[in-house]
């Protein structure tokens, strides 16, 4: 008889509210430049105004949320946006919980094609975006960076790491937009196929909600990419599929 793997009840995973990084990266790709004017490095993007509020609707949500549904514990990645979106969350709510940072959360590095836009990869790296063509977003790994592969491994990994820590516990998990979409990928044992079919459909919505929850010895989706807290607060509702397919 197998024994049923030690694992949370329940994951919320959220993507982080609108970021400095998202405006530059639509701004770029609405003028039609080439690199997206960031001052920053990745890890350190702030969130804008839009995002700021956004989180505080996200904490709303947690507070309206039944004492038996709320998060007992949040994962997040260590990127300055996901940590602002969690500690503006969480002081909405009023929740005081553990937040435990694991840098295999973060988002999918790009290597020499960070901070271009499409227009910019295909104008200085023809040969990638070529590659990227052959080889699809699921396996293309641009030089020093990342494929969503590698991404999937990492995170991976993390979840047998993190999972028997919170067992039984009910888990906000706030990340990425290739996060989110990956960890669906890896709990739901997705195939390649059916993951791209979801990513050519819909990017993952800033401060979004998607619940999966266990159920026997499966993942079972609940809710996709929800905004209705943001609706509902009339805090603004934003996509920003980032530069590339990198998602942010």
């Amino acid at each position: 008889m197998t024994t049923p793997a030690a694992t949370p009840t329940s994951l919320v995973l959220v993507r982080h509210g609108e970021s400095v990084g998202n405006l530059a990266a639509t701004r770029a790709d609405r003028a039609g430049a080439l690199v997206v004017d960031v001052e920053t490095r990745d890890a350190d993007t702030p969130l804008s105004d839009r995002g700021r509020a956004q989180a505080r609707a996200l904490g709303v949500r947690l507070a309206a949320m039944p004492p038996h549904e709320q998060p007992d514990v949040v994962w997040c990645s260590p990127y300055l946006r996901t940590l602002e979106t969690a500690r503006i969350a969480l002081e909405t709510a009023g929740l005081d919980l553990p937040v435990r940072i694991d840098e295999r959360l973060r988002d999918r590095e790009l290597g020499i094609l960070d901070r271009l836009t499409w227009r910019g990869v295909q104008d200085r790296h023809p040969e990638e975006a070529e590659r990227r063509r052959h080889l699809g977003k699921m396996y293309h790994r641009p030089p020093g960076g990342e494929s969503w592969a590698d991404v999937a491994l990492r995170l991976r990994a993390a979840l047998g790491d993190l999972a028997p820590r919170d067992e039984g516990r009910r888990v906000l998990v706030v990340v990425h937009d290739a996060v989110v979409m990956l960890l669906r990928y890896a709990l739901e044992e997705l195939t390649e196929d059916q993951l791209m079919t979801v990513v050519r459909e819909r990017s993952v919505r800033n401060a979004s909600f998607t619940r999966v929850d266990r159920a026997a010895d499966a993942w079972r989706l609940v809710l996709f990419d929800d905004v209705e807290h943001l609706a509902a607060l009339d805090a603004p509702v934003t996509e920003h599929e980032g530069t590339g397919d990198t998602g942010g």
